[in-house]
């Protein structure tokens, strides 16, 4: 791409940004169409408009039906932990996991930025996940611990991630550091 005077634009690579959980948003858990109403259509078309909305509630599936596999919840745990690590580190803002975190979740996020948990001190090498360890008590819910290196010591992060069936998303619901 050249400008008006001729010379080449500076391209720049960007860096690869990948969802949290792979694929396409609610390609991981099946949706179902609500039922048609009794009467059938021809019934709903000749109604006379009361000034009442009419809604029709739609039931998602629950708890086990929306879990992803096994596999797929192993990735997510460890993406999570390496952008959890990075916020708490300071390379990057916590706003960046706000969509991603409920609203007590995010409250314990920025206090812990706020204490400076994992940043490192002045001249040592940026925190490092070493290992992640991940666990399901119950369907849509994971609980992870990462190890994490910080130079001369191990800390550990340890975070509860939970599945809201109404949005589909997977959501930090706590985070804890030690």
């Amino acid at each position: 791409m050249a400008d008006s005077a001729g010379s080449a634009a500076l391209t720049v690579p960007l860096p690869e940004i990948r969802p949290l959980l792979p694929g396409p948003p609610g390609a991981h858990c099946p949706t179902r169409r609500p039922s048609p109403a009794p009467g059938g259509a021809a019934a709903r078309l000749g109604r006379l408009h009361t000034g009442r909305a009419h809604h029709t509630r739609v039931r998602r599936p629950a708890g086990p039906h929306c879990a992803p596999p096994r596999s797929d919840l192993n990735g997510l745990a460890t993406r999570f932990a390496l952008r959890l690590v990075e916020v708490l580190a300071g390379a990057r803002p916590a706003r960046q996991l706000a969509r991603h975190t409920t609203h007590t979740g995010y409250g314990e996020l920025t206090r812990l930025v706020q204490q400076g948990t994992l940043r490192p001190e002045t001249g040592s090498t940026r925190p490092v996940v070493r290992r992640v360890y991940d666990s399901a008590p119950t369907p849509g819910v994971l609980e992870v611990c990462a190890r994490v290196d910080t130079g001369p010591r191990t800390r550990m992060v340890a975070f509860r991630l939970e599945f809201h069936p109404r949005s589909q998303q997977w959501q930090c619901a706590a985070v804890e550091t030690r």
